[in-house]
């Protein structure tokens, strides 16, 4: 870095990123004369050994005695750079030389860190994890210590091979059916309908048509339009009503009568058939999609990010004045909105069943026991695996590594290797704690699309955010913990949970926002930088921890009379308050109370409470759900994009489209 210019934004970013993972930053100078301090002072030497990122030298006088800038220079020099234990626990390899070898990626270079053995998966950042096929050794003379001297190490292996003891690329379980309910399904299979006795009659049938091809004709008034007649609604009772009129016609037509074949010609010139879905303007799904001009798709996309941005920071105010407050339904029965929710007298004692209604992603996860203390066992394993020791200078091959990584490798940027514990390849439920970047402003919300830093992965993940709780070791006496809709400032963490390979050690965690489109698509952001959201470490992994949403349903004293009340606008008919009559009542006061009895259709019903209420009081009934992330995956290095609710039933609806008319 200059030592007169100022670092811009990107360039603090890194540097609060380089602090959050633990590395050591120190001020280096171009000459001792242009170095500003205020005194020789213990706490001026120690402030410049601190971050480059919090130093602000403008308004510092300049030295004014050289023993002042030789104080500061000693007190540097005896700084001494302390290991990260989370990066020496793992070997790793930066390569000096990367080549491409019968579908293996090629590594030459130095071990660091710990021992490297071929039975253990690498990491490679933005691919994944891979096997090791073999590991060569160079000429004895090329071998050194970590000094640059001769190694006095034992000799290894010059070619070791993965034994009976290499780890699998297996990341994820497969679920129990049993557990999931699925065995109970009986739905005949494909080889069961085929086998059918109607089956063979149904294939000799000729296919059904596509939708929209079979013509509709209606009979309509001569000079009506196909638009025109798809207004027209077809009614029961008017056909039985013209049938019966037809039947009348034939009896008097069997009578006889010149009279009657006038009626029914003229009758025939008035009315005609119109076949509606001839008609582009009957159908819209018919209608050819044309695309926008370059110009309006930009236009309606900043529009659109604008809208989007102005409703999340609507959403995170109202969240702070009313949190986890939310409108009873008008158009559907709060039973069946909030089906999924329950009642809990105590949501900090009450009794929660961990293992109740969990997703099929819970399935695919390895549970553990004792995640600190397998970790515990894993870092003494690995110091005690046989293999390349640090300082070995190896010949790594990578099976099935992509070829794009050896192709689009840069030689002027850093190739690293890493290797992994046992089991670290294999996903599980991991919490870590999140504290927000103080630099930044942006709104983040539970699920949104996130950049993970975990030590040296990274991972592009969907966090869900609860509560930090103290209490017994960061469990609770129920380990339930109260979700969190937005990720907010303030001197408590917070803990983000997402599905994750594991990860043994307090290793450092950075949360990053990336891009949402890249820079040169057509409707590119005009923001693409890397943002820091927050910095933390790893938790724990629990599959037990439980992240409960609250939502409370309010309602206002209609009636008052001591202490008892007729409660309205809390729910809006008479089977929704029978339904949450069992839920204890609170107000905002502080008083707890219960349903009695309902009154009338509309949802009116009286309560009574624990002491007398006010009239300007507000009744409250809080429900809870549990929550889960989504699937988390390597981040590859492309861009994020924030896909919504409304986006997500959007493209279902046209996806349901497409196959209707196909």
């Amino acid at each position: 870095m200059s030592s007169e210019e100022e670092v811009d934004a990107q360039g603090e970013t890194v540097l609060r990123c380089l602090t959050g993972l633990g590395s050591f930053l120190t001020h280096f100078f171009p000459s001792v004369e242009r170095i500003h301090c205020v005194s020789a002072t213990p706490s001026a030497a120690s402030s410049a050994t601190s971050s480059a990122m919090a130093t602000e030298d403008a308004a510092s006088p300049a030295a004014t005695a050289s023993p002042e800038a030789t104080l500061i220079v000693r007190a540097i020099c005896e700084k001494t750079p302390k290991g990260l234990r989370w990066r020496e626990a793992r070997p790793r390899v930066l390569a000096e030389r990367v080549a491409w070898e019968k579908d293996d990626g090629e590594t030459a270079g130095v071990v660091r860190g710990g021992g490297l053995s071929a039975n253990r998966l690498v990491h490679l950042q933005g691919l994944g994890d891979f096997k090791v096929s073999k590991r060569n050794a160079p000429a004895p003379s090329e071998t050194m210590s970590v000094d640059g001297t001769a190694s006095t190490s034992a000799p290894f292996d010059p070619l070791s091979l993965p034994d009976d003891d290499a780890d699998s690329l297996a990341s994820t379980n497969i679920p129990d059916d049993d557990e999931f309910g699925l065995d109970e399904q009986t739905w005949p299979t494909e080889e069961e309908m085929s086998s059918a006795p109607g089956a063979r009659d149904r294939a000799e049938m000729p296919p059904p048509a596509r939708p929209g091809t079979t013509p509709k004709l209606k009979k309509v008034a001569k000079g009506t339009s196909a638009y025109q007649a798809a207004w027209i609604i077809d009614d029961e009772e008017d056909e039985d009503e013209d049938l019966e009129a037809d039947e009348d016609d034939e009896s008097m037509k069997a009578s006889g009568g010149a009279g009657d074949e006038v009626d029914e010609e003229e009758e025939k010139e008035e009315t005609e058939f119109v076949d509606t879905a001839a008609d582009d303007t009957a159908s819209v799904s018919a209608r050819p999609f044309a695309d926008l001009s370059p110009e309006q798709e930009e236009a309606q996309l900043k529009e659109y990010l604008s809208q989007r941005a102005a409703q999340r920071n609507t959403q995170n105010l109202d969240d702070l004045d009313f949190p986890d407050e939310v409108d009873t339904p008008l158009n559907i029965a709060a039973r069946e909105r909030f089906a999924r929710y329950r009642g809990l007298k105590s949501f900090r004692t009450s009794r929660w069943d961990p293992y109740e209604e969990l997703p099929r992603d819970y399935g695919r996860c390895f549970m553990l026991e004792d995640w600190k203390g397998m970790g515990r066992k894993m870092e003494r394993r690995g110091q005690q695996v046989e293999g390349a020791e640090p300082g070995t200078r190896v010949i790594v091959h990578v099976a099935n590594v992509p070829r794009r990584a050896v192709d689009d490798h840069d030689p002027l940027n850093p190739f690293a290797l890493f290797g992994l514990h046992k089991h670290e390849h294999k996903y599980s439920i991991m919490h870590f704690t999140v504290q927000r970047n103080t630099e930044n402003s942006d709104t983040v919300r539970s699920k949104d699309p996130l950049v993970l830093q975990q030590g040296f992965r990274r991972f592009a993940i969907n966090p869900i955010f609860s509560q930090h709780t103290q209490r017994n070791g960061g469990r609770g006496a129920n380990n339930v913990h109260k979700f969190e809709r937005f990720l907010r400032h303030g001197i408590n963490a917070h803990v983000a949970t997402a599905y994750l390979p594991i990860t043994f050690g307090n290793s450092p965690s950075l949360l990053l926002r990336v891009p949402t489109t890249s820079a040169d698509a057509v409707n590119a952001s005009p923001d693409q930088g890397i943002h820091l959201i927050g910095t933390g470490s790893l938790l724990s992994s629990d599959a037990t921890r439980i992240t409960a949403k609250r939502v409370i349903l309010t309602g206002h004293p209609f009636k008052v009379h001591k202490k008892t009340a007729t409660i309205r606008y809390l729910f809006f008919n008479r089977d929704d308050v029978e339904y949450f009559r069992p839920i204890q009542l609170r107000t905002k006061t502080g008083r707890v109370g219960h349903i009695r009895e309902p009154l009338g259709t509309h949802g009116y019903f009286k309560a009574g409470f624990d002491g007398p209420i006010s009239q300007l009081d507000t009744v409250c009934l809080t429900l809870y759900k549990r929550c889960f992330p989504k699937w988390g995956r390597v981040w590859d290095g492309r861009p994020l994009p924030i896909v919504t609710k409304g986006d997500v039933e959007q493209h279902a609806a046209l996806h349901e489209g497409e196959v209707e008319m196909a």
